[in-house]
């Protein structure tokens, strides 16, 4: 070959070049370690001259160019987009190894961890040959190697030769020795006796060290320079750019159409005929849809570029599309469809159709609906940008970017402000979503704690419990059997912080209603999924708050949050759900979903299956978040190599719009995440917390709050964003606060240290209400974490708090009203009720006849559920009869109307002082009647568990149990003085509470019917009650208090004691409370009155929180005084109610949509109502209601500051004594009958056994023979304890013992009463234990017992040391009972069994060893029960003398 002098200039050239590169390289990578020869450079650059690789410098070949334009280059680019996007993944990684342009590091590595050998060595051959260079083949014999010892490490002998031969063989031409010593291998047992590969060790771990060399390599291989990193490109741009090529051939029509209809690429667009208007762009008005693949994000946003034939979850898609188009063409112009409008779909309505032709610049939008792109030259363009050719006229893109909040980096929450110290690892946050301080914590042990971070105080705590196991499913109990512990996965605060939601690694979900402070109660326990529940979030679909779950079982579940009944249930993912993610936009509601293989699917509240099949990131483990203002979504995971990612999504479009850096590589656990302002995210990380501005991918900075944080910890904002909680891997949480968060910790903390609020005081059965509350604490209680940014100015809102106003509402204007239709005749209603479908009011008027009025469903009212917006139908059957009662004999104005209405509404049963009628509500037909008065039925109230049996109160104040099916009264209850005038029964207590005109409460047991307690109302002092006066009962949402309707007064009690908890009371110019009742969720209680008014009080205090006067909603008229006699709330529906007049009007009420509620939640006090808080009941026994009303005519005068000459007692005793000479005329047993004396032994066993003992034992103590003077005592529990005294008295030693445990069960007792009064507050068993010692003492001291004979004494007993003591009576019997019954007071029957049993032992003891008779351990028993009475009695009276004063 003939080399001219040009040519060996060039030749020189190339081999300083190479020369210089490849020892750059080689020293930057460590050579002298990697290649041992500097002479190997020779070498390589020889062989590669002798290949003819490098002969002309004009051939960039080997430097990674190929010879294409770059505009070409650019354009393969877009197409791999393109093929990415589709989800053509071996069309894209074929496409990325025949252009040479992209060397896909992900899917390298991917393939090289799955040991996809051939495919690993297919793919670089597109970049790179075996004899390119040094690091080519230094790629291609590591993995050829590492191919090798796998083959051998499985004992593939044959592999391996095959491997030796064809693959490696290559490389001995290069080292033959080295060659050599691998095929020496072969001859091994294990080629780790071989010294080099000693430490290898199995094939993840090799294949994962193989992969970090072969990295190095690569990325120092200049045949790959340029082709590891992807151009930064817009999603879905070759989409956009086709976009706008047809924008411009349709501006280029001669004659262009409104909606071109535009069918193929393969040819330029052009109209047809013309059609006198100009036409809008083909993207304002979308010429194509995106084209989503199945599996694809449905686009959320504006419409994508094209549009495919429909795919087959079009057609059932079509029905929830909130404004579809009315344009036609429909299917050309509207676009794909998404979980909300496209928001083009909505400027066509607002727009006109053809655009003005005096505009000399046309605004034309580009697929995503963000840009713009103009036709003449844009405003600011130089000539000269207007003469380039129209391939690449400039775009625009106004409102690309989300405008910036004014928040910097110094908001975030750096700082460690406080440690939290919980005792095990912490596996969940969340914090309230008002009072901005209060952290929720769940564990890996199954505990469950709420903190207030500024004080630093667990204010409550659980541990993991099965509250009903017996409920419980055969797969958990199996479950639990084994293993009695379950971790939380997650805890979440509802949106308005009155209930919290905790999911466990165990089948379940406890759902928790917090009432501030301590006050933790069990609402719902939820056996949700099969094995592991993965993660629970609270939403509102159709005004109604539900519970979602997910788990281990692969499904997504919705439930009902007040029942816990389950409403919806999701399947689809193919492997176990990992997380979720509600949300909604204008009013379409929606639920991501997030599986452990990477899937994300999105759901609508139906069950017509997933609209969204897509996948996340690195197929990780992921969730997803919103942003405050729900504009923009994220996600964090990670893979199962532990490769993290958190990316925003274009929800339009379904891909991922933004990936932020920053996160490892190989991550521990699975990365948490939160956003925060509108504009910060944050991750824990790698031992820290990362922050990112969400408009740049770059990691905005890293704290490591001071240390202790594990690989991945747990992290939460609040609300407001001033706090953050980091998890520790110390079983710790810090809080970290930026200067703002600071300081409202400290205002707080000075607030507690001046005793003005310590902790929040959450309503108990409501929301918060704190003095140390931020702004939006004040605005909402929603929990949404999509209200505006507003910083909190809490001194205004103290401010605020102080002149709180009571809201009244006067004018029909401030609320919204409808009187409902009625044709029929006028009476007073006496009932009223809401169906529970709430698509109907029924209502029993004063004449026996029931009017139902059912709400339509259509265009106006697309529920069906009952509004004042639209007037229902007053409904009657095609027959036109009328749903009317017996009355036949009977007398309307004492007759006291009743009905009870069946759960699923579909018959009513019904009494006005005659029969009970049992009516079909469809046909109005009477289906049966029963029970003929007297006496009537004046109260009705269906078993909540068997829709055959009622509870009827009668008019002779019995209540009767009845079964409807067998026709049968199947007991009688006895216990009021007058009429039953409401009864309600309870699920969780399973109790029956009864009401009467006698102003009593009863409560009975639904198991045995036996009456637990009775208890009379506090009539207010001067109030007069009229003598038949109604008192209606309601079970609270919880089923455990109960609301107390009278007309003085309204009442909450907890019912399985009958314990007045509060009690509100109009003050003296109010008239007459005429019903109240719950709102659907409790959180209030409506109550009307005589003079018209309605009165909206919170649930939990009684406090006045809105008056709506009659003027609001009846019409002016001087004549008539109309006022409601009945109330009834909306059984979803909160804020809306609907009256019963005495006109015979039906009244509904809700407030204006701009408000949604009643009024705003009051401060702790109202001056202008009395409010008696937790008084005890100042009448416990059956007074009449003539003492009643001379007790309270004194207090009443007492109070005025008027005297009298003596007590009301007075004036009982002389009318009393005016009464003796007709004593025995008027006689309770001279009415006895023997139906009486019969009815006493059937109902009162128990006290007739005791009355035969009676008799019994008085024939004894008159024939017994008395023991002798001489005589030792005689005590049957000796008598009986004697084997085992002759057996400690020969075993001392066993005496000893025993009596040393006996002692250890007595400091048991004694810490235990200790306890109560010294940490838990509860003086009770303390002063009952101090009233028996001291009645203890007395008696032994005045009646000294000697010891019994054979008294076995022991210097380890109590009290220790042989000493004297008294005998009478036993102080040890005593203090066990003692501690017991306070332990079944505070329901700790496993610890009160336990003492009880102990007790038992320790009475076995006492009368083995002689140490107490048997009537000294008798009255023990019998002392602590009296004494702990006693106590409690104090403890009342001293309630009552602080509540007076």
């Amino acid at each position: 070959m003939i080399v001219s002098f040009p040519d060996i200039f060039q030749l020189l050239l190339a081999f300083l070049f190479f020369l210089f590169g490849n020892l750059l390289i080689f020293f930057k990578a460590d050579g002298p370690r990697k290649l041992k020869k500097l002479s190997d450079l020779y070498f390589l650059f020889h062989h590669q001259i002798s290949s003819g690789i490098l002969l002309d410098l004009r051939n960039l070949e080997n430097f990674g160019c190929k010879k294409m334009s770059s505009l070409s280059r650019e354009l393969a680019f877009l197409i791999l987009q393109f093929l990415d996007e589709e989800k053509f993944k071996e069309t894209v990684h074929n496409l990325e190894k025949e252009s040479g342009f992209f060397f896909n590091m992900r899917y390298f590595e991917d393939a090289v961890t799955n040991g996809e050998w051939d495919d690993v060595e297919k793919y670089l051959s597109g970049f790179t040959k075996v004899d390119d260079n040094r690091y080519s083949m230094k790629i291609f014999f590591e993995i050829r190697k590492q191919k090798y010892l796998e083959a051998l490490d499985k004992r593939d002998n044959a592999k391996a030769v095959e491997i030796l031969t064809k693959d490696l063989k290559v490389f001995s031409s290069f080292n033959e020795d080295l060659f050599k010593e691998i095929t020496m291998l072969l001859t091994l047992q294990n080629f780790r006796e071989n010294d080099q590969l000693s430490k290898y060790g199995d094939t993840k771990s090799a294949r994962g060290t193989m992969l970090v060399e072969l990295k190095k390599l690569i990325e120092a291989n200049p045949l790959f320079r340029d082709k590891l990193q992807f151009p930064n490109l817009k999603n879905s741009r070759l989409r956009t750019l086709i976009n706008q090529s047809l924008n411009w051939q349709h501006q280029l029509c001669k004659n262009p159409k409104p909606n071109p209809d535009i069918k193929t690429l393969f040819v330029d667009h052009s109209c047809g005929q013309p059609n006198g208007a100009r036409a809008p762009s083909p993207v304002n008005n979308p010429l194509m849809g995106s084209m989503p693949k199945v599996g694809g994000f449905l686009p959320m946003g504006g419409p994508g570029p094209f549009q495919h034939a429909p795919a087959p979850m079009t057609a059932s898609l079509g029905g929830w599309m909130a404004n579809p188009s009315s344009v036609p063409h429909q299917a050309v112009s509207v676009g794909p469809m998404g979980l909300i409008p496209p928001s083009n779909a909505a400027s066509m309505q607002k727009r006109p159709r053809t655009p003005p032709t005096n505009n000399p610049a046309l605004d034309y939008q580009t697929a995503d609906s963000e840009h713009t792109l103009k036709r003449s030259r844009p405003f600011g363009a130089s000539e000269e940008v207007n003469n380039l050719a129209v391939n690449i006229l400039p775009v625009t893109y106004p409102g690309q970017s989300h405008s910036r909040s004014s928040y910097s980096a110094e908001d975030l929450p750096k700082n460690v402000f406080a440690h939290l110290n919980q005792g095990s690892s912490v596996k969940s946050m969340d914090f309230h979503p008002a009072y901005q301080t209060l952290l929720l914590v769940g564990t890996n042990i199954g505990d469950v704690a709420i903190w207030e971070v500024a004080s630093r105080e667990r204010l409550a705590f659980r541990n993991f419990k099965v509250w009903d196991l017996g409920g419980c499913t055969m797969a958990l109990q199996a479950s639990l059997a084994s293993e009695y512990t379950a971790s939380v996965n997650r805890v979440m605060w509802s949106p308005d912080g009155t209930l919290f939601g905790v999911a466990y690694s165990k089948h379940i979900v406890h759902i928790y209603a917090y009432h501030g402070s301590d006050d933790l109660r069990n609402h719902l326990e939820i056996d949700a999924h099969v094995g592991n529940v993965s993660d629970l979030a609270f939403s509102n679909p159709n005004k109604q708050l539900c519970i979602i779950t997910c788990g281990e079982d692969k499904a997504i579940k919705v439930w009902d949050a007040a029942s816990g009944a389950k409403q919806y249930t999701f399947e689809g993912h193919e492997a176990p759900v990992y997380s979720l993610c509600p949300h909604h936009k204008e009013n379409i509601q929606f639920i991501f979903s997030t599986a452990i293989d990477g899937k994300i699917k999105a759901w609508l509240y139906d069950n017509m299956g997933s609209r969204v099949d897509y996948d996340a990131p690195g197929h990780s483990c992921t969730t997803m978040a919103y942003s405050a203002d729900g504009t923009r979504l994220f996600s964090c995971g990670t893979s199962k190599d532990g490769e993290s990612h958190i990316v925003e999504w274009n929800e339009s479009e379904g891909a991922v719009k933004r990936t932020y850096l920053g996160l490892g590589k190989r991550s521990v656990g699975v990365v948490q995440f939160d956003t925060t302002k509108n504009r910060f995210l944050v991750a824990g990380d790698d031992f820290v917390i990362k922050y990112w501005d969400m408009d740049n991918v770059n990691l905005l900075t890293v704290t490591d709050a001071e240390g202790s944080l594990p690989a991945s910890p747990c992290i939460r904002f609040n609300k407001e964003g001033l706090l953050l909680a980091v998890s520790t891997s110390d079983n710790g949480v810090k809080i970290l606060a930026n200067a703002e968060g600071v300081r409202l910790m400290r205002s707080i903390e000075n607030r507690a240290s001046g005793s003005v609020v310590k902790r929040p005081m959450i309503n108990a059965f409501g929301a918060s209400s704190s003095a140390a509350v931020t702004s939006r604490d004040m605005i909402a209680l929603n929990g949404d974490r999509s209200l505006p940014d507003v910083k909190p100015r809490i001194s205004d809102e103290l401010e605020k708090s102080r002149i709180w106003k009571l809201t009244e509402i006067d004018e029909p204007s401030q609320l919204r009203s409808l009187r409902l239709p009625d044709s029929l005749l006028s009476v007073r209603i006496m009932r009223l009720i809401y169906t529970n479908s709430g698509g109907a009011i029924l209502a029993l008027a004063y004449n026996a006849v029931h009017k139902l009025w059912k709400w339509q469903k259509n265009e106006r009212n697309v529920t069906g559920k009952a509004t004042t917006a639209v007037p229902p139908q007053l409904w009657q059957p095609s027959s036109g009869i009328l749903m009317t009662n017996d009355i036949s004999e009977t007398n309307l104005e004492e007759a006291v109307p009743c009905f009870a209405l069946s759960k699923n509404d579909s018959y009513v049963m019904s009494a006005s002082g005659g029969k009970i009628s049992l009516f079909n509500m469809m046909t109005f037909k009477t289906m049966t009647t029963f029970m003929p008065p007297p006496p009537a039925a004046t109260f009705l109230a269906f078993h909540p568990q068997d829709n055959n049996v009622i509870a009827i109160g009668m008019e002779d104040s019995s209540i009767q149990i009845y079964n409807v099916r067998v026709d049968e009264v199947k007991i009688k209850l006895k216990g009021h003085q007058k009429r039953v005038t409401g009864l309600a029964f309870s699920n969780v207590l399973n109790v029956l509470v009864s009401s009467g005109a006698d102003a009593q409460l009863c409560l009975w047991s639904v198991d045995g019917w036996e009456m637990k307690a009775s208890k009379f109302l506090q009539i207010p002092p001067g109030c007069a009650p009229k003598p038949l006066a109604h008192t209606r009962v309601q079970f609270h949402q919880d089923q455990v208090h109960v609301l107390v309707v009278h007309e003085t007064q309204l009442a909450i009690y907890e019912a399985s004691k009958l314990d007045s908890v509060k009690q509100w009371v109009p003050r003296e110019s109010s008239s007459a409370i005429t019903d109240a009742t719950f709102s659907c969720d409790s959180q209030s209680v409506y109550a009307s009155f005589e003079n018209g008014s309605i009165c909206v009080l919170t649930a939990t205090g009684l406090k006045l929180r809105c008056r709506i006067n009659p003027a609001a909603y009846l019409p002016s008229n001087p004549s008539s005084r109309a006022y409601p006699l009945v109330i009834a709330t909306h059984p979803s529906e909160p804020n809306q109610i609907a009256l019963g007049l005495n006109d015979g009007g039906v009244h509904v009420l809700e407030p204006l949509e701009m408000e949604g509620k009643w009024g705003t939640v009051p401060p702790q006090e109202n001056d202008d109502y009395i409010f008696l808080e937790t008084l005890p009941l100042l009448v416990t026994t059956r007074f009449t209601s003539e003492s009643l009303n001379l007790f309270y005519k004194y207090r009443s005068n007492s109070v005025r500051g008027q005297t009298r000459a003596g007590p009301p007692w007075e004036d009982m005793k002389k009318k009393s004594s005016d009464s003796v000479n007709g004593l025995f005329g008027n006689a309770y047993f001279m009415k006895w009958t023997a139906e009486d004396l019969l009815g006493v032994v059937r109902h009162h066993p128990i006290p007739c056994v005791f009355a035969a003992a009676l008799l019994f034992f008085m024939g004894v103590e008159y024939t017994l023979y008395m023991v002798p003077s001489t005589a030792p005592p005689f005590d049957l529990g000796f008598v009986a304890t004697i084997s085992l005294h002759r057996l400690l008295e020969s075993r001392p030693a066993l005496n000893t013992i025993l009596a040393g445990l006996n002692t250890v069960f007595v400091g048991m007792q004694t810490a235990y009463i200790l306890w109560t009064w010294l940490i838990e507050g509860r003086p009770r068993a303390t002063i009952s234990a101090l009233f028996m010692f001291t009645c203890r003492g007395i008696l032994g001291y005045a009646t000294q017992l000697p010891l019994p004979e054979g008294f076995l004494g022991s210097g380890v007993d109590f009290p220790v040391g042989n000493v004297s003591f008294f005998l009478f009576y036993s102080g040890h019997v005593a203090a066990s009972i003692i501690a017991s019954l306070d332990m079944k007071r505070m329901q700790r029957w496993e610890l009160a069994y336990t003492f009880d049993a102990l007790n038992v032992l320790q009475v076995v003891r006492l009368l083995s060893t002689r140490g107490h008779y048997t009537i000294d351990l008798a009255v023990g028993i019998g002392a602590g029960i009296l004494f702990d009475s006693l106590a409690g009695k104090y403890e009342d009276r001293k309630k009552r003398e602080v509540c007076n004063h």
